[in-house]
């Protein structure tokens, strides 16, 4: 799991350090820096898919598109160079290299740190060092590409097939491409393969603490089962057209109707069914990065969104999602309350725009209650203040 993630000369950060959970919630004003976070790890891991024999970091390729160098790189105190760095935690003895077979002894750190720079016209950033260390051992590592060889840990594994769903989601449509399962195993930036995903796992596992004991534990199924939880009478018919390289989604919302196409019934069902089904295809340790995971949901339907996030966290997989919505944090906050998720698991952060005299980035405290220890300004408080306006109080 990634327990920290630093950004030096990094589009709007001098330096970052930021520590990550199992669920952590990036929140603040628009243009602060919560989507620089997600698009940090989002180019590391769009470079190894892309190109993975690259000593270079795509900033345009398929999953961002961000520009060039003089758009990613600080243009208050990074001149020519930005770098990032991940911290992970990892089960292994120390002093030996990990892997999947022999994760066990005591819980340690190990560190990725990448440093980039770039003309202002370049269109990707050149890889200009590459460190690794842990509490034993400092290497540099050389090689081609990002991820060499030589280095430890699951981090690889999981930045080459993480998944990265923006906010710009793709909304109904008549039809869904298929792909090709060893090269697209992840929903796609705008949830594009998602149906074909699901039509291509339906009778895949999920995750044991995912499965809810009201449907078959079948991916398709659970998909099933999880949308209705969002949606009540949701059930999902997905297919391949036979001949066809596509698969149709359609989809009913009442035992007394007909099933329908996407378009018929809103933009919710077809916003919410990529989160949950990169959720039910993911493994453990696996990484999600959502943004705005409350679009075209109503407000019952965030607070919904906040606790399926705690589960999926608890469940083993690591969700790093930026939101504007009070309902998703308190979903979360009543998540917590209800031992879905320990309060140390769950990470709040509040971004402010850059200030010479004010910390970028302030982190409150969760409970096991779900009470918080401060509220910054700011802080998911607009309510509070339109309810002070209207009674006089201010």
């Amino acid at each position: 799991m990634l327990t920290r993630i630093e950004l030096r000369h990094f589009k709007c950060f001098e330096l970052l350090k930021l520590p990550l959970a199992p669920l952590t919630l990036l929140a603040g004003a628009n243009a602060s820096g919560k989507s620089t976070v997600l698009q940090a790890i989002g180019l590391l891991h769009q470079t190894v898919k892309d190109s993975p024999f690259a000593n270079r970091l795509l900033l345009n390729g398929s999953v961002l598109r961000l520009g060039s160098a003089v758009d990613v790189i600080d243009q208050v105190h990074g001149r020519r160079s930005c770098s990032i760095t991940l911290i992970d935690s990892i089960l292994g003895p120390a002093g030996e290299r990990p892997n999947d077979s022999a994760a066990s002894g005591e819980e340690r750190e190990l560190l990725h740190s990448w440093t980039f720079a770039g003309e202002p016209a370049d269109r990707s950033l050149r890889l200009t060092a590459m460190h690794y260390e842990d509490d034993v051992a400092s290497d540099t590592l050389e090689g081609e590409g990002l991820i060499p060889p030589e280095m430890m840990g699951t981090l690889p594994t999981r930045l080459e097939e993480l998944t990265y769903l923006t906010a710009e989601r793709l909304g109904p449509r008549d039809f869904y491409p298929l792909r090709d399962s060893e090269e697209d195993s992840a929903v796609g930036p705008a949830g594009e393969n998602a149906a074909a995903i699901l039509e291509a796992r339906r009778s895949g596992e999920v995750l044991p603490d995912l499965v809810l004991e009201n449907a078959p534990p079948t991916c398709l199924l659970q998909a099933q089962a999880r949308m209705a939880s969002f949606f009540p009478g949701c059930v999902l018919d997905v297919r391949q057209v036979p001949g066809t390289g596509v698969v149709t989604l359609r989809i009913r919302t009442s035992d007394d109707t007909d099933f329908h196409r996407p378009v018929h019934t809103g933009f919710g069902l077809t916003q919410v069914l990529p989160m949950v089904v990169a959720a039910l295809s993911a493994e453990y340790d696996a990484l999600l990065l959502f943004e705005n995971p409350e679009v075209h949901l109503h407000p019952a339907g965030q607070a919904r969104m906040g606790v399926f996030l705690a589960e999926v966290a608890a469940a083993g997989v690591q969700v790093l999602v930026e939101s504007h919505s009070d309902h998703v944090l308190n979903g979360i906050r009543r998540a917590v309350k209800a031992g879905i998720l320990e309060p140390n698991d769950a990470a709040l952060h509040f971004f402010s725009p850059r200030s010479a005299d004010a910390s970028q980035v302030q982190t409150p405290a969760m409970d096991a209650d779900g009470r918080l220890d401060f509220w910054p300004d700011g802080f998911f408080d607009q309510f509070d203040k339109d309810l002070s306006a209207l009674a006089g109080w201010d």
